[in-house]
Parts: structure tokens; sequence; C-alpha cells
């Protein structure tokens, strides 16, 4: 699919463009819908609030749940405006109206540890002894719940039930301490994934933690900076990308430009998560060099090359199979057309927050073009199967409208184990590879064979290592960069704070 085309020149004012982003780019956006959260900022730009606004859209794929964004003249109070739903229906006129300044951040969620509320919606402000700050988050602290236990035994009251909020509570024990030493303290406390923006007065502050499981760029828009959780929103507003904030650095933006706070891991020591390649991200961002659509047509190449079959036709899994669909087709010589059309009001089945919502999801969010496979032998590329209620289905479709033969393909080695550093499927339990093996997947499909991409193929495709970049692959292979504390779950703050203190 061609890229959208930017909706703003620099011959246009930004401001007057307002209703027509939001009219055209709402189509575009959901061509995405996607998981985890995703986080913007800019500092020292008049029109920051736009921008932000532009910059949540970009992002929508990245959290449907909730969105907010905090505004900063400098002078007063910072002004914020949070709510449930997609970026289009929390901001209104009146909404945009309300904010001002040449600093914001913006955010745009999805829940991984914290229930799906509006209390939960960030950016979170507080007042403490720092002064004012605003705080927008990426990605899961693995010991959340400990720091949080001994902050409410030292008198701490919290606002949310998110992991995030940890953050800015470690930030206020360091009393008479500059912002900039409160910050990197508070993240030495921590563990686990964030790309974090950081809001006080008259700065800016972003970090990635050490090993870079979440992305985070920096760009520059003529006197002012921006950050982004992806490139994509670059493109849109027409930033020029400077460079990734790399693992385990912290910067600082301010009137006299970028600081660096802390210097940055050795890029080969990362463990970046190697799912945004495959499912996370959308296809027009680059990622530490590595254009997302060429990552997944790589995908595709090598898992025609491990798993050949004889076939009429290969079609994607709309939307994030589409790459890994044609790179599978250009490899094999079969030929590629589409014959799934979604329903791009329905966001990805798998990422719903309950059962209910997803199984209802699973029936209204593909429709089949019967012609195109009527008996014919179908190769179906998916970016990934997890619980495999949504694949199940596709394959009944498929024989009910006649295809003689379907083949599953699947762009990432089987999904066995939990992910705790920001993804939404904690409970082995639930993923289908790891109860089931092989042979018993394809049975359970109602599959002719089934073939997943395995590890050595995924890092091939992903730059890997040519590009230096170390991954994360602990949901395919059980190693965690990052130790964690057995028995988390999305819910263990809400659980922890119906225990009282003296019983913890």
């Amino acid at each position: 699919m061609d890229r959208p085309t930017p909706l703003l020149t620099p011959s246009l004012s930004i401001l007057t463009l307002v209703p027509l982003c939001f009219v055209r780019y709402e189509s575009l956006v959901r061509l995405y819908p996607g998981e985890e959260c995703g986080v913007f900022a800019v500092c020292g730009h008049p029109n920051a609030v736009t921008l932000s606004t532009y910059g949540l859209y970009a992002l929508q794929h990245r959290g449907e749940e909730s969105a907010g964004i905090a505004a900063s003249d400098g002078k007063h109070p910072f002004r914020i405006h949070r709510g449930m739903g997609l970026v289009s229906q929390v901001f209104d006129s009146a909404a945009l109206a309300s904010l001002s300044g040449s600093m914001a951040i913006g955010h745009v969620r999805y829940s991984t540890t914290g229930s799906s509320n509006l209390m939960n919606a960030q950016p979170i402000a507080v007042v403490c002894s720092q002064g004012e700050l605003a705080l927008a988050h990426n990605g899961d602290i693995v010991n959340a719940s400990e720091l949080r236990a001994r902050l409410e035994n030292r008198g701490s009251i919290f606002q949310t039930t998110t992991d995030s909020e940890v953050i800015l509570h470690l930030m206020a024990q360091r009393v008479g301490k500059p912002v900039e030493e409160a910050f990197l303290w508070a993240l030495d406390q921590t563990e686990g994934a964030y790309a974090l923006v950081l809001m006080a007065k008259d700065k800016i502050l972003a970090a990635r933690d050490p090993q870079g499981f979440r992305p985070l760029s920096l760009g520059r828009l003529d006197d002012g900076y921006i950050l982004s959780s992806e490139t994509c929103a670059f493109d849109l507003l027409h930033v020029q990308f400077l460079r990734d904030i790399a693992p385990g650095e912290v910067i600082s933006i301010d009137g006299d430009g970028v600081h660096v706070l802390r210097a940055p891991r050795p890029i080969e020591t990362a463990a970046f998560c190697i799912f945004e390649y495959v499912y996370f991200a959308r296809p027009d961002s680059t990622i530490h060099g590595i254009n997302v659509s060429q990552a997944r047509i790589q995908m595709g190449r090598e898992l025609a090359r491990l798993y050949p079959v004889e076939a009429d036709l290969v079609i994607p899994v709309p939307d994030s199979g589409n790459y890994a669909a044609l790179g599978f087709s250009e490899e094999s010589g079969i030929p590629f057309n589409f014959a799934f059309v979604r329903n791009h009001y329905i966001g990805r089945t798998f990422l719903q927050p309950t059962q209910l919502i997803r199984d209802f999801n699973v029936r209204i969010k593909l429709n089949l073009v019967q012609e195109s496979v009527r008996g014919k032998r179908v190769v179906v590329v998916d970016d990934s199967i997890v619980r495999g209620t949504t694949a199940r289905a596709r394959v009944a479709n498929l024989r009910e409208a006649g295809a003689s033969e379907v083949h599953i393909r699947v762009s990432c080695p089987p999904h066995r184990f939990a992910c705790h550093y920001g993804i939404d499927f904690p409970d082995p339990g639930s993923l289908l590879a790891n109860q089931l093996t092989l042979e018993r997947i394809q049975s359970y499909l109602n599959a002719d064979s089934i073939g997943y991409l395995n590890i050595d193929g995924l890092l091939r495709a992903c730059g890997s290592p040519e590009s230096s970049m170390g991954f994360c692959t602990a949901c395919f292979t059980g190693r965690y960069p990052v130790a964690f504390r057995r028995g988390l779950h999305k819910e263990i703050l809400e659980r922890n704070q119906l225990t009282p203190l003296a019983a913890k």
C-alpha cells in the first residue's frame, strides 16, 4: 500500500489544516490498528499542541483505548486533556482550544498494566517537590508492584493503578535535587521496558531502558524538537529525522537544544522487541535504520524458502500480513491477490480488552471475496497466530467459499511464552502454540499444512547480524533479558491496592 500523502506543506499554516487532517487521516490511520502505547512530545515549537495531535493520529495503531495531551507555555500551570477512545473522539475543537504552549507531550494507550479507564489514561500529571511534571510511558516496569508497595509504606498516595506512576513518585523523593538528577535516580530504581517522555516547567526529558525494548526517535521541525514512538509521525509532519534515542540513553531538551544526560549502552547489548517489526509498528516507519515494510517482505521471503508449497494463490491477512505475503509471493512465484476485505472500524482482535468483545470482532473484522478463492489452492500468510480463534474462523470461511486447499504460513515463530515488557498476552495458557504441537495446531485450524518462520529467518529478515542490533525474542524462546517476578498480571496493581499494606 502506498504511504499516506503528507497533509502539510511548508507553505501552508498548520493551524488552518486541522479539519482537513482530521477528515483525511482518520481513515488512513485505521489501516494499522495495534497494541501497546505510543508517546509523542514537542519542545520549542509554537504549534506544539497541533503537532502533538497530528502525531497521536499517526500513532493511533499503538493504542485505541485512551488518548491525552499535556501542554505548557512555561509560565502557567500545565493544561491537560485526556479521554477514553480514539484521538478523533477525545480531541474536538473545544478540547484543542483549551490547550496551548510551545511544549507538549501526548499519549495513546493500550493497557498492559492497569485496567482500561480514564483514571489510567496518560499523560499522568502531578505537582510535587520537583514542581509540575507530566509523564507519558510506553512499556512495562516489571518491578512496579514492589516499588509501589515501598512508596506506599512511606506515605505516597497514588492516583492511578498503572506502573508508570511509580516513576513520578520516585522523583518526588529527591527533594531539593534538580529534575534531571531526580529523573535519572528514578530510572535507576526501575526494571523492565520503558520509552518515556517527561515534561517539566521548561524542558522535556526522554529515556529508553538499557535494553531498548521499545522504540523512540528524535526529530527537528523549524526551531523545535520532536520525539515520537515511530518515524511515521515525522513523515506526516515533515519533521527531519535526526536519530533514534539509543538503548539506555537519557536526554533533556530545552531552549538551548538537546543535552545527553546519560550515554547510551552499546547497541549490541540491546534487546529490542522484534515483534515491533512483525506486528506493532506501522510499515512506513523506520526503526534502527530498518524499514518495517522491507523487514516484513524479507520475512515472507524467508518463510517461502523454509516452507515451500504448491499453490495457486497467496493471500494476506490484512493489514500486517500484507507485506509478508508479498514477499512470500515474490520468492515462491505464486501469484498474490487480496481475498480478505477488512472492516477497518474493528481493531485487531487479540488486542481487545475482553474475550467477549474479541469473539464478536472475529466474526465481523474480515469478509471474504469468495470468487477469488473458489476452486483454488491458497496460501494464507498471517503475521502471527496468538490464540488461534481468528485463524480457525478464516480457514472455515475459505473452505465454505470453495477453496480446494488452505495452507497457513506465519511470518514469525510460534508464540509459546509470556511477554512482560509491554505486550498483553501474559498468560501462556492463552497461547495456542504453548498448548499444542505443530501437528495439532494444523488439525485445530483444519489447514492442509502450516509453517512458522523460525528464529534464524526472523533475525535475518530484521537485519541481524548486519545491524549489530540485539533483539528480545522471549515470547518465542522463553529467554528473558530482564528478570521479573512470577505471577505478573495486567491488573496486579489493582489487586495489590485491595490488599491492606499490613497484609502484604
